[in-house]
């Protein structure tokens, strides 16, 4: 008979580090442990039907043998119980990593005290079990989770598990975009934008038969909600070059799509690169000097004037501003802005006469109908995002692939920002360049957003210099001098392809668009009382 076996289960609260616990107290009659307990920073989504939310390691030691036959949950830190379909847990045996190869138990019959019986005998050295759940379909993005082991049963001794000192609630979001959606093999590079409807319109590469960039067979697609996100009408395509001048769709690719909504008009406008011909070679090598489809990649508007129920067809602007002599010229991607006085701007970025980047501006004056160019804002960026600070100066925020190294990463990537006052003609280096913003080289998102009666900056990568990991939502109040720790906010600790986007829904709450560890597209709608009040 055991005499004692202790399960200290510890999850971490604190917004931007995840918490594992890690004690370790043997049962001296059948040597079985429970050596940690994890809660990892993921969203909980809708659409997705395996979601882990929370691991236990078992130990055994040698010469020993032990067995679990049952594990209580505790889902009573959930906002509503109702909106949980189903909770289940896997054996991952020796691997940390989560894994669905082995089912220990599962359930439809949701309680806030569950018990989940099984037969899992033990291996020698660390046993790994995952608890994951499934959402009803119309959960409140607005709701948490909450899902935890509460108590074991281990050689047919039931053991009672002491609450743990702190236990991570997991906010909701939306799988928007999963891999083999729709017969799609993947899904990158999100856009979003909020109409003065309220509409959120998102914007994203449907990669047909894979994950690369172009060329390949590529279209953009939208989806749209009119409910501030919580629901999603079907995907559409509003970029497909089909087999324009006789060639096949894998050789009229279109992606990386950028966004922007004239709020003058309500008209929204989606930017992005088409590249006619090269097969089997990537657009960023495959694109020279030139204007036409046949030497270059091509700078497409599509636009919408009814609240992205209907688009036009592709609208070719590569000619009103790309110098002939540039090997590429593109978009952000991510979103563009309007300005104060109705200027329409793109971030942009192009490859000079001898293939050097430089990230930029595209803008209108005149409601799109004619397009200019700034001038590189500094070498070697590319993908970008723009805001206009409170003095009406653009600030350019941008990817600066000085980061990269050896297997491209080398632990000193950070964005690189600029401030231009005349459209990108002359800019200059802002104070945090290259200093504030870490990243393992990446796209990112920037923001301008209102909150009562503040002018805050709110920015997303994924903040490691490593790896595309960890992405995480900072806040500056100050038009970006400053980026003060306490406003960091993690969203997702896991490796992702990183990339974001976010917008502006009212005053209250943010949306934002990733490629996250849970799924191709990941929406969730974050509220600022989260973000800085709580801070």
């Amino acid at each position: 008979m055991m005499k004692y076996l202790i399960i200290f289960l510890t999850l971490c609260c604190v917004t931007f580090i995840s918490c594992s616990s890690s004690i370790k107290e043997l049962n001296e009659d059948n040597g079985v442990s429970i050596a940690s307990s994890y809660s990892p920073v993921y969203p909980v989504l809708i659409g997705k039907q395996i979601n882990p939310v929370f691991r236990i390691e078992v130990d055994l030691e040698q010469n020993r043998k032990g067995t679990i036959q049952g594990l209580v949950l505790d889902m009573r830190g959930t906002t509503s119980i109702d909106e949980i379909k189903g909770v289940a847990i896997y054996y991952t045996a020796s691997k940390e990593s989560f894994s669905t190869n082995n089912l220990f138990a599962e359930t439809n019959k949701v309680a806030q005290k569950i018990m989940l019986t099984g037969d899992q005998e033990l291996s020698i050295g660390s046993n790994y079990f995952w608890l994951s759940v499934t959402l009803m379909d119309d959960t409140n993005l607005d709701h948490e989770i909450q899902a935890v082991i509460k108590e074991a049963e281990v050689n047919s001794s039931t053991i009672k598990v002491p609450p743990s000192i702190e236990e991570t609630k997991k906010r909701v979001g939306h799988a928007l975009r999963q891999h083999n959606d729709d017969n799609v093999h993947t899904y990158r590079i999100p856009g979003m934008a909020t109409t003065n409807n309220g509409t959120l319109i998102a914007v994203y590469d449907i990669r047909i038969n894979g994950s690369v960039d172009l060329q390949e067979d590529i279209d953009v697609g939208m989806s749209r909600s009119i409910d501030n996100g919580q629901t999603w009408e079907a995907m559409k395509t509003i970029m497909d070059m089909g087999e324009w001048g006789g060639l096949s769709q894998k050789e009229n690719g279109v992606g990386d799509p950028s966004i922007l909504v004239d709020h003058k008009t309500n008209t929204i406008w989606v930017s992005a690169l088409w590249l006619h011909g090269h097969p089997d070679k990537r657009a960023w090598f495959a694109s020279q000097p030139g204007l036409t489809p046949e030497e270059t990649g091509q700078f497409l508007l599509v636009k919408s004037e009814d609240d992205g129920l209907t688009w036009s067809d592709p609208i070719n602007v590569t000619t009103q501003f790309k110098n002939p002599k540039w090997q590429l010229l593109l978009d952000g991607p991510g979103k563009g802005i309007m300005m104060e006085d109705g200027t329409l701007v793109f971030p942009a970025q192009f490859k000079d006469h001898i293939g050097v980047p430089h990230s930029t501006i595209i803008y209108s004056k005149d409601r799109g109908e004619t397009w200019s160019i700034g001038t590189g804002a500094k070498t070697h960026t590319t993908e970008a995002q723009v805001v206009e600070l409170s003095d009406g100066t653009l600030m350019l925020n941008m990817r600066d692939d000085r980061g990269s190294g050896p297997n491209g990463r080398n632990g000193t990537g950070a964005r690189s920002v600029y401030t231009t006052s005349d459209l990108g003609q002359t800019w200059i280096e802002h104070p945090t360049s290259r200093k504030d913003l870490p990243e393992s080289v990446c796209m990112a998102s920037l923001i301008k957003h209102t909150y009562q009666g503040k002018e805050l900056l709110i920015f997303s990568n994924p903040a490691d210099q490593y790896l595309r990991q960890n992405m995480t939502i900072k806040i500056s109040e100050d038009d970006g001098l400053t980026w003060n720790e306490k406003y960091y906010t993690l969203i997702d600790e896991g490796k992702g392809r990183g990339y974001s986007c976010m917008t502006s829904i009212g005053e209250e709450v943010i949306g934002i668009i990733y490629e996250g560890s849970q799924a191709d597209m990941v929406f969730q709608r974050i509220r600022l009382s989260d973000l800085y009040d709580s801070k």
